[in-house]
């Protein structure tokens, strides 16, 4: 397997024979992570929140989910947090999904033919889901188009794991990625309380700081999902 890591969504052309993997830990992958495994149909990536207003009118039974600024779009049905995204709220839902990092970031992976959601919640999921790759991409969504710790952290413990599996990592980013690992959940926690975004989003507020606290929880979700 060979394991390549673009450090922010526009760094380099997507492969579209490989497998791709998107990150986005604060908060859209963890979102959707949640979204999915509580029964939600799929995830339509948009570029703006008048994309997905026309999505709506082309499907009035779906969910608009997203943020700007860390915070619910006006006319949305959902936020960014994880903990908005309840069985009884998303179970056969489409949700149309328009944030300011992921969103393109999904939108970058859609050149692939098999896309997956990555986040810490998940991540021994996705490495035993990509045990069978021949070749991997990682998509870090960063922020703004530019690189973040999160999720570089993030893609560097999913090489991590996949190089102890036999995999080889291949690029600057996948091995710069690779020297961020977190050593064990207590390292993703800290990580997430002290990076920059994790302090801002805690800066909003109690109901922000149990989101970085969710996002931060290692292996804890025992399913991987497909874009």
């Amino acid at each position: 397997m060979r394991v390549a890591v673009l450090l922010a969504p526009d760094a380099a052309p997507i492969d579209p024979a490989a497998t791709v993997v998107v990150i986005d830990v604060l908060r859209a992958t963890s979102t959707l992570t949640e979204a999915l495994a509580h029964g939600a149909a799929r995830v339509l990536p948009v570029a703006s929140p008048e994309a997905a207003f026309e999505a709506r009118r082309a499907d009035p039974s779906a969910l608009l989910c997203g943020e700007r600024g860390g915070r619910r779009i006006p006319g949305f049905d959902l936020g960014n947090s994880p903990l908005e995204y309840p069985p009884e709220v998303v179970a056969g839902r489409t949700l149309v999904f328009a944030s300011t990092n992921g969103s393109h970031a999904m939108r970058r992976a859609l050149a692939a033919r098999q896309r997956l959601l990555a986040a810490f919640t998940n991540l021994g999921a996705v490495t035993e889901a990509l045990r069978s790759a021949a070749a991997v991409m990682v998509i870090c969504a960063g922020k703004f188009g530019d690189f973040c710790l999160e999720d570089a952290a993030c893609a560097g413990l999913l090489c991590a794991r996949l190089e102890r599996a036999g995999a080889r990592l291949e690029g600057a980013g996948a091995r710069f990625a690779r020297t961020l690992a977190p050593a064990d959940a207590d390292g993703v926690r800290a990580l997430l309380q002290g990076c920059d975004h994790g302090r801002v989003l805690r800066g909003l507020g109690a109901e922000f700081a149990r989101d970085v606290e969710f996002c931060a929880a290692l292996d804890v979700r025992d399913r991987v999902f497909a874009l």
